[in-house]
């Protein structure tokens, strides 16, 4: 069986799941994605240890007041589709994590492409599979409202413990068919159930907290954190500073580990990696931007051995993509 080979230069070794740089570009087209003012570009990625960044066509209702929501996705994909022509000796879309690693061999960056808010789905399947054959692997289901496919997480319990809809089920079951990565980042605690429950393969909250250690309704329970690990899944921490600790008014690097260890507790070391949301969270505090990451993993040093944190770098998002998408 095919498995990604880490090699011994670290120099590209960092997979983060989730960013809304791109929309930050479409919406700005004036500004440079190689070095513009963003918290995620090309030259911070090139310089800081990246080895995959899963882009986002997050599907924003600033945009819906005036536009359908399957428009903005095709302009941010249009958007997507030049910046990669446009900078193609330095990032490479990638389909799997076979392609990962060709690009890495080949000294290139790799962008896994994804979008966040299946709302654009609007009861039509056929616009799963349209979404799967422009390059999407990964489909965040939900956002802060409820779509076709389901309910939001909400501090109203009753929305909170409702599950997906009927076609939402029927979504779970044609990306499992598909070989796309289902995503439960925003979703009810309901709806996380019946993803658990309905999905034949592992499913991942790509930018979520543990709420044992923030109170927050976009936080994972420890229950949840357990399904998550035993299923073959993961969770990405991010570092929005809310979601970390409640009343902090800016991320702190050893708030980050602290999550990552009480989940290392509780879904295992298998089951956790790095969800930023950078560019769609408003202070990034210690971390400053991408650059970051060099300080936080100097500080996990101390918490988490070698083979721990290569783990949580990229060996395990590698692992679910092998698993979900396929070699």
């Amino acid at each position: 069986m095919y498995r990604f080979r880490l090699e011994e230069d670290e120099n590209m070794r960092i997979i983060d799941m989730h960013c809304d740089t791109l929309i930050e570009g479409w919406r700005h087209p004036e500004r440079s994605f190689f070095d513009g003012e963003t918290s995620i570009n090309l030259k911070l990625l090139k310089e800081n240890g990246s080895l995959a960044q899963f882009f986002a066509m997050y599907l924003s209702r600033q945009e819906m007041e005036t536009m359908d929501p399957y428009d903005i996705l095709k302009g941010i994909y249009g958007y997507y589709t030049k910046q990669m022509e446009t900078h193609s000796h330095i990032i490479r879309p990638a389909l799997s994590a076979r392609d990962i690693e060709k690009n890495r061999n080949a000294g290139l960056l790799s962008a896994f492409l994804t979008v966040e808010d299946g709302v654009f789905i609007d009861g039509k399947m056929e616009r799963v599979e349209e979404v799967y054959d422009m390059g999407v692997r990964l489909l965040t289901l939900m956002w802060g409202y409820e779509n076709s496919v389901g309910y939001p997480c909400s501090d109203d319990s009753e929305i909170h413990q409702k599950g997906l809809k009927p076609f939402g089920l029927e979504v779970v079951e044609r990306m499992n068919e598909l070989g796309m990565i289902i995503d439960v980042s925003h979703m009810s605690e309901g709806g996380f159930y019946d993803v658990a429950k309905y999905s034949k393969k592992p499913f991942v909250a790509s930018h979520s907290c543990a709420r044992a250690l923030c109170n927050n309704k976009r936080n994972l329970t420890d229950e949840q954190l357990r399904i998550l690990g035993n299923c073959g899944g993961m969770v990405g921490v991010n570092f929005e500073c809310s979601f970390l600790q409640e009343g902090s008014e800016h991320a702190t690097i050893e708030q980050i580990i602290g999550h990552l260890l009480h989940m290392r507790n509780k879904a295992g070391i298998e089951a956790i990696g790095f969800g930023s949301d950078f560019d769609g969270i408003d202070d990034n505090g210690e971390l400053v931007n991408y650059s970051g990451f060099g300080r936080l993993l100097a500080e996990m040093e101390k918490k988490f051995s070698d083979d721990e944190i290569d783990k949580i770098c990229s060996l395990n998002a590698l692992r679910v993509i092998r698993d979900v998408v396929g070699e």
